[in-house]
């Protein structure tokens, strides 16, 4: 499971002109479910993202979490990320997770947030997205749950 976590003061997900998802402060994550991602994936990423200690305490240091900053979580599934480009210019998707599981894992994640107290929207998996974010800082983390050590 991959995860791209970015710091942002607002953060949007439209389909079909219609906004499905939307948080001020917080951080918006593209989330990758890769081909046979478990259960222990799905709550290391979650535990990681509520966790990650990537907004500034008073002192100008980044030191507080998303729930000491006041923050939602906009979650948005993103397949792309499991990408491989390695023999040639045209991504290749096989390392992406069947869409039917991706989108329990997904809610998965989502749920999990939602069990650590934190406000979570979400986009629509599968739909066309367009997803409007102001980064903040910018500031953005790639977690991989099959990495933890490097992540």
């Amino acid at each position: 499971m991959i995860a791209v976590v970015q710091r942002v003061t607002r953060a949007s997900v439209t389909v079909d002109g219609a906004v499905v998802g939307a948080i001020d402060c917080g951080l918006l994550v593209l989330l990758g479910i890769a081909r046979g991602d478990q259960t222990s994936d799905v709550e290391w990423t979650a535990r990681k993202i509520g966790a990650l200690r990537i907004f500034e305490d008073p002192a100008g240091k980044m030191n507080l979490d998303v729930r000491q900053r006041g923050g939602g979580i906009l979650l948005v599934s993103q397949f792309t990320l499991l990408g491989d480009t390695s023999r040639g210019n045209r991504p290749g998707f096989s390392a992406a997770e069947d869409p039917e599981i991706a989108a329990r894992r997904c809610d998965e994640v989502a749920e999990s947030l939602r069990l650590q107290g934190l406000t979570v929207a979400q986009g629509r998996f599968g739909a066309s997205m367009k997803v409007d974010i102001l980064n903040d800082g910018p500031v953005t983390i790639i977690l991989d749950s099959r990495r933890p050590a490097a992540a």
